[in-house]
């Protein structure tokens, strides 16, 4: 089991400053399946899919997202963070509608730009998506 660091951050959505569990570092001695197995024992979990149909939501092993959800004094906190060729970003939210729409909106960068497998026929913008498209695949768990 890893051990779970936590850190500072403040919430994207409510700009309030939160103690949450940090996405683990990437050692870059492995590759991007490597970098997900540190995940195993954390508040993470990866994310494949995203969407009715499952679209991928990057593209293994080099675009990852995870997912983690947590309960501090002031309620749950949804977090997602994702690692491109190694490197780690992570964001915070007070609403799980608000951290949908960031994923969906960084998927749709990857569909968008041809990194990764999503809808045939993609808007213009991800604010344009079906709502069944901005959510996460009906056939995950986590």
């Amino acid at each position: 089991m890893s051990a779970e660091i936590m850190t500072r951050t403040a919430t994207a959505d409510s700009a309030e400053p939160v103690t949450a569990p940090a996405l683990p570092a990437d050692d870059r001695a492995g590759d991007g399946y490597d970098w997900m197995d540190t995940l195993e024992g954390t508040a993470w979990s990866v994310l494949p899919n995203w969407g009715s149909e499952g679209w991928d939501a990057g593209s293994w092993p080099y675009i990852i997202f995870a997912v983690a959800r947590m309960r501090d004094v002031s309620g749950e906190l949804f977090g997602y963070g994702t690692c491109v060729e190694g490197d780690n970003a992570t964001h915070w939210f007070r609403s799980q509608e608000r951290c949908f729409e960031a994923i969906t909106a960084e998927v749709f960068f990857h569909w968008a730009s041809g990194q990764s497998h999503g809808p045939d026929h993609l808007p213009t913008t991800a604010a344009e998506l079906p709502d069944r498209d901005r959510k996460p695949y009906p056939g995950w768990t986590a």
